[in-house]
């Protein structure tokens, strides 16, 4: 499957902030087609280092989608039953508006002085696709990480437009250790001298200190069972002779690789996003905020996810039962760690499948063409 990214310019976005993008741009890639009747779309949410290449081959760069194993053709999102797309978050680096996006205002990149983004503005920035795509309403919004806090200021924000969602290794708000890594990963990107205050668009930018923040994240994305099995304490030989432990080796490589393709100021405004995402405030309680919400919810969460434990998804069932929602729980045994939502295609593909096949049913009147 051959995939070529679109993007469209929704125009003023308002912001929580109070400040206001003038021109909204959001880059998104759909697979599938919709149904007559457009009740079969399905809004992918990615993660915090993901984009909008979600599945299929693209055609810019021969890339595979990062959630390819679960998205086409009789996968868990089966593009042959429905029409699935994702786009690129608000401050993304992805086509999506962001910190590297020209400020009309001055003719540069924002850099630092692009607005505070929440998730909730992302999430408004994401219904203007919606409707820009004709879809009244979705039959689910699902993600995994920082894509299922999305899914869940959906059920929040619009719970009128989705009949499902499914969070996967989520929460409704970051913990203290949660900020702490996202902080620590900040900081390395500041201190590295190529920063420039945020203005290095037109230098070498602040390769080091991305990288770092980078290896310090994906330490945190697998088990220590995972790194025993794949790295051990084995050695690689290098070109002086000297050597590296495989793990070394590997967490640079992973820091290279996102220096190429991440903006550093992304990095900053989407964590801080994460970091002040708080479902519940402003609220007496969590179940407060789903009251209005009358669809069905899938939860999911694994045993080794030391980032995401499976308490806060947990946390997020115990609300939606005490106000009698429809929600189903499953933690999956894995010893991927947080990495496990992207790897584990097995029992998830049999679980979304089967969630989604009966919530399209649910709303399928009989005798409706499908």
């Amino acid at each position: 499957m051959i995939v070529e990214r679109k993007s469209v310019d929704l125009g003023e976005l308002q912001l929580d902030s109070g400040e206001t993008i003038p021109s909204a741009t959001i880059a998104y890639e759909s697979y599938g087609e919709l149904n007559e009747a457009r009740s079969n779309a399905i809004l992918i949410q990615h993660a915090f280092s993901g984009d909008a290449h979600a599945a299929g081959v693209s055609k810019k760069d021969g890339a595979t989608g990062w959630w390819e194993n679960m998205i086409g053709p009789g996968k868990a999102f089966d593009t042959d039953k429905y029409f699935v797309f994702c786009s690129n978050v608000l401050g993304g680096c992805s086509g999506t508006t962001g910190p590297g996006s020209t400020n009309p205002a001055t003719g540069k990149p924002y850099g630092l002085g692009f607005p505070f983004v929440t998730v909730a503005d992302m999430i408004r920035l994401q219904k203007g696709l919606v409707e820009h795509l004709g879809i009244e309403k979705l039959l689910s919004v699902s993600g995994g990480s920082m894509g299922g806090m999305q899914a869940l200021q959906w059920a929040a924000s619009y719970p009128e437009m989705c009949a499902s969602v499914i969070p996967i290794a989520s929460t409704h708000r970051h913990s203290a250790q949660q900020i702490a890594f996202n902080e620590v990963g900040r900081q390395a990107i500041m201190a590295d001298p190529d920063f420039e205050d945020g203005n290095y668009y037109d230098g070498p930018g602040p390769g080091r200190g991305l990288s770092v923040a980078r290896m310090i994240g994906h330490i945190t994305y697998m088990s220590d069972d995972s790194m025993r099995e794949k790295f051990g304490r084995r050695r690689r030989q290098m070109s002086d002779e000297s050597s590296l432990f495989e793990v070394e080796s590997y967490l640079r490589h992973r820091g290279g690789q996102f220096v190429g393709r991440f903006d550093a100021n992304s990095y900053i405004a989407i964590t801080k996003a994460m970091d002040t995402f708080d479902l519940s405030l402003g609220h007496a309680s969590l179940g407060d905020v789903f009251e209005p919400f009358d669809g069905r919810f899938l939860v999911i969460s694994f045993t080794s996810d030391w980032l995401y434990p499976s308490y806060q998804s947990q946390e997020i069932v115990r609300a939606l039962r005490g106000r009698v929602k429809d929600v189903a729980y499953v933690e999956l045994p894995s010893s991927y760690g947080h990495d496990a939502f992207l790897v584990e295609a097995g029992e998830q593909t049999e679980i979304v499948r089967g969630f989604l096949a009966s919530t399209f049913k649910k709303l399928t009147p009989v005798g409706a063409a499908r």
